[in-house]
């Protein structure tokens, strides 16, 4: 969403007629998932993406009707032809597609206000009947809604969104008052995930880089000055040469947390696996041996932790695809948070069983 702001603003100022369309909704497997974005002017310009180039051209078509007529529509695609001749998905799946024309409604704005500021927020989009079609409810982190879809609706909507505040992704409602046939889609934007890189190694300077392209929050610690320098890490949100337990300490570590340890220095780490383990942060990995981590987990069991608390660290860290630059390592890491973080085993996609873009 953020990465569209700066065109839809252009365009605005521009006075160019916009359209925007949200998939809001997949069957089975397709390239994007609910959520994904498109929007494009009258004259062609265009930005985001709601199927990876598989529907594009049909979208901006519908889009230049909707804009015409005003009136939204949800495009539905499925599987093209044998020839490519018939617009649709080559991977199988179907997925529906809400077109409108962009109007920086009060829910729009309360919404890009919170997004800007990496604050909770949610956005309940109408899909049907067709006199509901594109009515927008904002729900913010601080209770506060804006806008209105269905005045009989709106209290279970902000009961859903607010869920989802807690959780993240995506729901498909329907609403029985109107006989089943009102839809609504809910989509939750939550702050960035933020990772704690402890240790300003050569690894780290590939995780780093790496991580900030999967819009991750980043944030280097290591006390010995020249090593967590902005030239070496020119992409990290923040630099703190300091011990790691005085930045945890005054972090708010929770599940939107990731702790990655590359000290290799028990007088680093230890404070470092104390406090994350102390906390609700996704993920913790730790660079080092097995023996290395056999004697860390030693001490801490000395500072009170269970099997269960040592059983979160992952150590030796991340996923074993045989990487031995810095590089390899931290694609390594990254490859096993994002497992961690989508609740998948890390196995390769050819033994996967149904649909590959799917939840667990």
């Amino acid at each position: 969403m953020k990465e569209l702001f700066a065109d839809l603003d252009r365009w605005q100022q521009q006075g160019d007629e916009i359209a925007i369309a949200t998939l809001v909704r997949v069957r089975g497997s397709a390239p994007r998932q609910p959520g994904a974005r498109m929007c494009l002017t009258r004259d062609g310009r265009m930005a985001g993406s709601v199927s990876g180039g598989c529907v594009e051209n049909d979208v901006v078509e519908r889009a230049l009707l909707v804009l015409d007529s005003g009136e939204p529509v949800v495009a539905t695609y499925g599987v093209d032809d044998d020839e490519g001749l018939e617009v649709g998905l080559s991977c199988g799946g179907s997925i529906d597609v809400l077109i409108e024309r962009f109007d920086a409604t009060e829910a729009w704005r309360a919404l890009r206000r919170a997004v800007e500021k990496d604050e909770r927020a949610a956005l309940a989009i109408a899909l049907a009947p067709a006199s509901l079609v594109g009515r927008k409810l904002a729900v913010l982190g601080d209770g506060r809604t804006v806008g209105s879809i269905d005045e009989a609706s709106d209290q279970r909507l902000v009961a859903e969104a607010r869920q989802l505040l807690r959780e993240g992704g995506t729901r498909a409602l329907t609403l029985p008052h109107l006989g089943g046939g009102g839809k609504v889609f809910i989509e939750a934007f939550l702050p960035p995930q933020r990772l704690f890189i402890v240790g300003a190694t050569h690894t780290a300077v590939a995780l780093a880089r790496m991580a900030k392209l999967l819009g991750f929050r980043v944030t280097v610690i290591d006390a010995r000055r020249a090593y967590a320098t902005r030239e070496r890490f020119p992409e990290a949100d923040e630099l703190r040469p300091v011990h790691p337990a005085e930045v945890l300490d005054e972090a708010r570590l929770d599940a939107s947390s990731y702790v990655v340890i590359l000290t290799h220095d028990p007088k680093f780490d230890l404070p470092a696996l104390a406090r994350a383990l102390n906390s609700e942060v996704r993920y913790i990995g730790a660079m080092g041996s097995r023996g290395t981590h056999q004697r860390r987990k030693a001490a801490l069991r000395r500072q009170g932790f269970t099997e269960d608390d040592l059983a979160r660290v992952r150590a030796p860290v991340g996923l074993d695809i045989g990487g031995r630059t810095p590089a390899e390592i931290a694609v390594a890491i990254l490859a096993e948070m994002l497992a961690v973080r989508n609740r998948r085993d890390g196995a390769p996609l050819a033994h996967k069983q149904g649909p590959v873009n799917t939840d667990p």
